[in-house]
């Protein structure tokens, strides 16, 4: 029998098999869709990177995260905790703040047209302001 994940959690398999790919790849100048979201554990007190997927969108002062594992994924309670993020992107360290949920209608209308249909499939995306 499979074992039972929480929601809000991708399958250990996955995170497993893409992970090294990701972190390699991610916040570099020359693979503008991933990043690096720099957090620390609300709990925990712990510092983590994460690696991310950016919505590229149509206001450059927005920076757009879906979340297709739900509101409730781990490194975005953290973000709200905090009140900020720090984000390795594009070769280059950015702080955004002011991260608030959005549902897919927000994130769809934030997005850029040919991004537009994959975030109205995530039941939420995590919206910062870029400082």
């Amino acid at each position: 029998m499979a074992a039972r994940r929480r929601p809000g959690k991708p399958p250990r398999w996955l995170l497993r098999a893409s992970a090294p790919f990701a972190i390699a790849l991610a916040g570099r100048r020359w693979f503008p869709l991933w990043a690096v979201v720099h957090h620390r554990g609300r709990r925990s007190g712990t510092e983590y990177d994460t690696p991310i997927a950016i919505v590229p969108t149509v206001a450059s002062d927005v920076v757009l995260i879906g979340l297709p594992w739900g509101p409730t994924t781990e490194w975005a309670r953290n973000v709200q905790a905090a009140g900020r993020a720090v984000l390795s992107w594009r070769g280059r360290i950015e702080v955004a703040d002011e991260p608030r949920v959005v549902g897919p209608e927000v994130a769809s209308a934030l997005a850029k047209p040919p991004y537009r249909m994959v975030v109205r499939r995530f039941p939420a995306s995590l919206v910062l302001t870029r400082r």
